[in-house]
């Protein structure tokens, strides 16, 4: 979705008055899909693996993916008790939360669109200006951000250890080590489990070699997102999340898309070049994770399709173009691992008392 245009402004439609290309479908499709086309997507990207992927200098486990599931599913990571990491990155939507920003500690709204988790293992970095190199460092972060969940380490780890059931669990993860519940720990278990969420798609089979795995008019709608240079930017094994890019390379889009006050990766690096830049998104299961950008402003996929042509490829797309390239990415939609919801262990006397927050009236 390297492309498109203005969200005020409406794709350029264009009618088809005489039966002079009134030719049956499949030998439209015929004439638009290259013989090449699977060979081509194949170098330009990948197929997921049928495996948990590794991760750096965290050996995954059953018994850290056990873990981790727990806590990412347990509110009592907030300080509230009423905020859990699937309240913004919700297994059962796609991923996130289909918020424009999300909701946090006393009801704060947060400053970006959240993104999903799944597949998210695969990006170069986490959060929209990349300033987590890691689902560990990502996993860290809402839990100490005032705006998200607002709690501290040592109130965490303080929680963790008022009941024997984590206490047990943390040892079977980390038996290895001398201190075993650790706030490096949960960031450790919460990314073994966050790794298993990988959504193989009728688009990973088509790379595999079956070519009936898309219909025809994904096929001309790939063909359409790599021949427009889309896929310049959003390539990969995710399909995107592998760089930069300007919001607006081309031509800005409106402010009520990209907003003044958010200069994207510049907060993290300081750098001129580096205003209202942001991590290219990742497309897999864009379908499921409206609304769109980091704004969160747009809730239409083929809207963003087309404000992607304007902004980043120059170009006004037709309202065929846009129907294909949004059919493409309709093959991205995958098979979300089954998750079932974990039994938490009970709260105990010594178990610090959830911390509520009441915004002024």
């Amino acid at each position: 979705m390297a492309s498109v245009q203005n969200a005020g402004r409406s794709p350029v439609k264009i009618l088809f008055t005489t039966v002079a290309v009134a030719l049956p479908a499949i030998a439209f499709a015929a004439q638009t899909i290259p013989v090449y086309l699977s060979e081509t997507a194949r170098a330009t990207f990948k197929a997921l693996p049928s495996i948990t992927p590794t991760v750096a200098n965290n050996p995954i486990t059953p018994e850290k993916i056990a873990l981790g599931k727990a806590m990412f599913f347990d509110p009592r990571l907030s300080a509230s008790g009423v905020l859990s990491c699937n309240s913004c990155h919700n297994l059962a939507t796609g991923g996130d939360d289909n918020h424009e920003s999300s909701i946090g500690h006393g009801w704060q709204k947060g400053p970006r669109n959240a993104p999903t988790v799944l597949n998210a293992v695969f990006n170069i970095a986490q959060f929209w200006d990349g300033r987590a190199e890691d689902l560990k460092v990502q996993a860290k972060a809402p839990i100490q951000a005032a705006v998200e969940m607002a709690n501290t380490p040592g109130q965490l780890i303080a929680t963790l250890k008022s009941m024997p059931q984590y206490v047990e669990w943390f040892n079977s993860a980390f038996s290895g080590e001398a201190d075993r519940v650790t706030f490096e720990n949960v960031a450790k278990a919460i990314e073994a489990f966050e790794a298993t969420l990988v959504t193989p798609a009728p688009f990973d089979a088509f790379l595999n070699g079956d070519d009936a795995a898309m219909t025809s008019e994904q096929k001309q709608g790939l063909t359409l997102f790599m021949d427009k240079g889309c896929s310049s930017c959003h390539g990969g094994i995710n399909v995107g999340g592998e760089g930069y890019a300007p919001f607006g390379l081309v031509e800005k889009p409106n402010t009520d898309v990209l907003p003044e006050n958010d200069k994207g990766r510049f907060a993290v690096t300081r750098e001129a070049d580096d205003s209202y830049v942001f991590r290219v998104a990742p497309l897999r299961n864009v379908a499921l994770t409206a609304p769109y950008f980091h704004s969160g402003k747009v809730w239409d996929l083929k809207q963003a399709v087309a404000i992607m042509g304007t902004t980043q490829l120059g170009q006004e797309l037709t309202e065929k173009d846009v129907d294909l390239l949004v059919a493409f990415l309709n093959s991205l939609t995958g098979k979300v691992p089954e998750v079932a919801y974990p039994v938490l262990p009970a709260e105990t006397p010594t178990t610090p008392r959830p911390v509520l927050h009441i915004l002024p009236q």
